[in-house]
């Protein structure tokens, strides 16, 4: 009895385990099938590295500071000038994307 409830136990322990290990969704990955927009000229570096594809924490800072020395953005194309943010960020983004 005791070899059955052991293999029992070692089978769910097997079974849960790629659940355990399995990796956890980046911040914009939490939000797929919901339509998120989020405006570049306003929002905080918190705010665009949660809602914005690709853009971490560092690089959502140069995008703040970029637009605290240069001014408002006037399309998402601007994005490729701040340092760190190419043209295919842009691209992942330019739904969420609103000035």
């Amino acid at each position: 009895m005791r070899t059955i409830y052991s293999t029992l136990l070692l089978s769910f322990l097997i079974f849960l385990s790629p659940a355990v290990f399995a990796d956890s969704p980046t911040k914009a990955e939490l939000y797929d099938g919901i339509e998120i927009t989020v405006n570049i000229n306003t929002a905080t570096a918190e705010e665009l590295s949660a809602l914005l594809v690709g853009v971490g924490d560092k690089k959502a800072k140069e995008i703040v500071d970029y637009r605290d020395q240069n001014g408002a953005f006037t399309t998402a194309d601007d994005l490729v000038s701040v340092k760190g943010i190419g043209e295919a960020t842009v691209e992942k983004n330019r739904e969420r994307i609103q000035l």
